[in-house]
């Protein structure tokens, strides 16, 4: 779920273009989930192969990311670690959500009612060890590096990104903020148009940058932590019950203080907190975060590719050679345009 401020942030349209040439800090599991989510068939069936096996990751991995490369962007991808204790209930929650999402796509299911089986199915999505580790092999295969998180890949893509090892971390999820990223791009790899009701509407990137939303909000970083504290983290969910952004920001502004700010919330809350706030604020200053990490881009390995996409999961393989060829071309036109500069 993350941190929901989306109506606070200030942010900004970019072209792909502007990342030229870059690295950016992929949280891997929010993309991951977002490919298992979002890639599905009209009645909610994610892709498979012959086997049964989901592929909807796969496919996103390869051909969004395939778009990116030939842009000239350069993705590492950062993959969690061990989960802080603190968001063990939430993920029980989570489970909890998708048992009920399950049942309620399976009467959905014998009504034939396609858009409500869409809706939950999406709502069922899973990650698996298996999963994490056959996009560890295809990423490496696609030339892209990855880091292996301590703890939360957000945490630690944030951590690149402050030591400039990395120019912008990449997630849907506002949490980065709270780890102290200076930048967060949002939408990168989503399909570049979503269908409306009435037609299409175009996806662009979105830059995100602390410092305009520290300022903009009139706040500190200590204090966006505190926040996030108070409308919910995935940490605590939900927060002090009753308290929105914009009265949690009013209450930061008047008490400046965290004792008295989270005394205050606990007064108004709807619901008596059962979390200890200051927890939360340890997990984002404190959580574990590696320097021993190397960002190397190395050569697409094709054959490789097409044994993990066509030889395991029925991709077709045509279509895998054309994207491949796509790519090959935009990286020979990249290289001929650097040499042109020198004459």
């Amino acid at each position: 779920m993350g941190l929901q401020i989306g109506e606070l942030v200030p942010r900004k349209e970019i072209k792909f273009d502007f990342l030229r040439g870059k690295v950016v800090a992929i949280d891997a599991y929010n993309i991951l989930y977002q490919f298992l989510t979002t890639i599905r068939q009209v009645d909610g069936t994610p892709l498979m192969d012959s086997k049964g096996r989901i592929t909807s990751h796969l496919s996103g991995l390869f051909y969004r990311f395939i778009n990116l490369l030939k842009e000239g962007i350069k993705p590492v991808f950062v993959f969690d670690g061990q989960v802080p204790k603190l968001k063990h209930a939430e993920m029980s929650a989570r489970e909890a959500r998708k048992k009920e999402a399950e049942e309620k796509y399976e009467q959905a299911k014998k009504r034939k009612e396609e858009a409500d089986m869409l809706k939950f199915a999406k709502r069922t999505t899973k990650l698996n060890k298996e999963n994490v580790e056959e996009s560890k092999k295809l990423v490496q295969a696609m030339g892209m590096p990855f880091v292996q998180a301590p703890s939360e890949g957000e945490a630690q893509a944030a951590f690149m990104t402050k030591e400039k090892d990395a120019f912008a971390t990449i997630s849907q999820d506002f949490d980065a903020l709270l780890f102290g990223s200076p930048k967060l791009i949002q939408n990168l790899t989503l399909a570049r148009k979503r269908k409306l009701a009435l037609g299409y509407t175009e996806i662009r990137p979105e830059l995100i940058e602390l410092d305009k939303t520290l300022n903009t909000l009139k706040l500190t970083q200590d204090q966006l932590i505190i926040l996030g504290v108070l409308i919910g983290t995935d940490y605590n969910p939900g927060g002090y019950k009753g308290i929105g952004p914009k009265k949690a920001i009013e209450l930061i502004h008047k008490y400046k203080e965290a004792k008295k700010i989270f005394a205050e919330a606990k007064e108004l809350a709807k619901e008596k907190p059962e979390f200890d706030p200051f927890e939360i604020i340890d997990v984002f200053k404190k959580i574990p975060v590696t320097k021993d990490y190397k960002i190397e881009f190395t050569n697409v390995n094709e054959q490789e590719i097409k044994k993990i996409l066509c030889g395991e999961h029925d991709f077709n393989e045509q279509r895998v050679s054309n994207a491949l060829e796509r790519l090959e071309k935009a990286k020979e036109k990249q290289k001929q345009q650097v040499l042109e500069r020198w004459f």
